[in-house]
This record gives C-alpha cells, structure tokens and sequence, in this order.
C-alpha cells in the first residue's frame, strides 16, 4: 500500500486493508473511480472523480480494476 503524507498533514492512498487508516485520525474516504460495466458486458473505469479519464473496455472486471490501480499509482498518487 502505498500512503502519500503531503506537507499540510494530509495522506492520500488507494484504500486497501494493510494499513488500519484509522489510526492515523480522522478520516475522509471518497472515490476515485467507476468500475462498471456497460450494456454489452464489457467494462469499464472511470476516473472522473479524480478529474482522471474513461479506461477501457476491458474483457473482465478484473482487468478494468487493473488498469484503474496502475493509473491512480502513476497519475493520482
């Protein structure tokens, strides 16, 4: 897991259950992305909440959620 701590205090992170986030205070948790799928089964991330594009389609969920983890680490985090 990876916990960006920015200069004002505040963290950011890819929410996972490695780390008891509680811990650290008061939180916030919000999302970064739409994993869903279209009318046709294929799938799609999008990343507008973090002002982030539409990634895909996808063959499977697991992909979409692939893609939506590499590019929240390279671009977001």
């Amino acid at each position: 897991m990876e916990l960006i701590i920015q200069t004002d205090g505040q963290a950011r992170c890819v929410y996972d259950e490695t780390l008891d986030l509680q811990s650290l205070g008061r939180l916030s948790i919000r999302r970064a992305s739409h994993v869903e799928p279209d009318g046709t089964g294929v799938w799609y991330a999008d990343l507008l909440p973090v002002q982030g594009p539409m990634l895909g389609p996808f063959k499977s969920r697991s992909e979409a959620l692939r893609a939506e983890t590499e590019w929240l680490a390279e671009n977001w985090l």
